[in-house]
């Protein structure tokens, strides 16, 4: 529980110092072109309503889908503000496994009354991306999460958003996926005829508890040597038979795997003009040593 509540703290503050710090805004995307206006969607996503144990604190003003997929749906908490509010864009974690909207139910209180409108998105699991046909499956829930982050730009006068002060967050996989958003180029497409596709996938900045940082499994191994994750990512299972365990498949499929790595790794995506992002772990990381999680 302590722990629990040591990364919420730690959230809170990294979301407050990246909203109140100096940091460039986000590159503004095309003007999308006009479009007759639609009554907003609204519907429950078929897998959540059973899969939520944990009720949201806060109901949420909209959920919305952004895909044809029944995970593809986002939940959306407006901020009380006359003027344009920044955002908290949440990625819950659970190993794109499992995990739902109401893992950002720590944050919603203290964001809403500071003014931070948030978003909880949900996205399809490592096994919706394959059944999909997604390649590699990690690739489905990362792109559902930046056409999500898009959608939400396209609705910044709609919903009363800053689109240039949005700060992803989240644990775990949700971590992940929030660094490989601010490390990754713009995803925009300026020459798309959907408007939504234009828009910037850049953040203002990222905070984040005990994420997955690379998913090689050479690096892994180097830094905390009882690594075991991450062949899901790729769709490597191991061989019972032959007693050789997933991460094992995964080690001895590295170099055919590596551009997909470099591509997913958030590590590998690193560069200087990205923005600040703020990384909470719940113990002291020890490069070369044993750790209790070792995710």
């Amino acid at each position: 529980m302590n722990s629990m509540l040591s990364s919420v703290a730690a959230l809170s503050l990294g979301c407050a110092f990246l909203f109140a710090a100096d940091t460039p805004a986000a590159p503004k995307a095309a003007a999308p072109k006009a479009e007759a206006k639609k009554a907003p969607v609204r519907f429950q996503n078929d897998g959540n309503p059973e899969r939520l144990k944990t009720p949201l604190v806060v109901k949420p003003d909209e959920n919305i889908p952004y895909g044809p997929h029944r995970m593809q749906v986002m939940y959306f908490w407006r901020a009380k503000s006359d003027k344009p509010t920044p955002l908290l864009f949440f990625i819950h974690g659970g190993g794109w496994n499992n995990g739902d909207r109401s893992s950002v139910n720590g944050l919603l209180k203290s964001c809403l009354e500071a003014g931070i409108s948030v978003v909880s998105v949900e996205y399809r699991y490592i096994k919706d991306a394959t059944a999909d046909g997604v390649v590699p499956p990690v690739k489905g829930p990362m792109l559902d999460c930046a056409r999500a982050l898009q959608l939400v730009r396209s609705k910044a006068k709609e919903w009363n958003l800053d689109k240039t002060r949005v700060v992803a967050s989240g644990g775990s996989a949700g971590a992940c996926t929030s660094l490989w958003l601010a490390f990754h180029d713009d995803l925009a497409d300026p020459q798309s005829a959907d408007p939504i596709a234009r828009e910037s996938t850049r953040l203002l900045g990222a905070a984040v508890s005990s994420p997955q940082t690379s998913l090689d499994p050479k690096q892994m191994r180097e830094w905390t040597p009882n690594s075991g994750y991450g062949a899901h990512a790729f769709g490597i299972t191991g061989d019972t038979a032959k007693k050789i365990s997933a991460f094992q498949a995964f080690f001895d499929a590295r170099e055919r795997l590596l551009p997909w790595i470099k591509e997913y790794s958030p590590y590998e995506l690193v560069t200087k003009d990205d923005p600040a992002v703020g990384l909470y772990f719940p113990t002291v990381p020890n490069i070369g040593k044993e750790e209790k999680d070792a995710t």
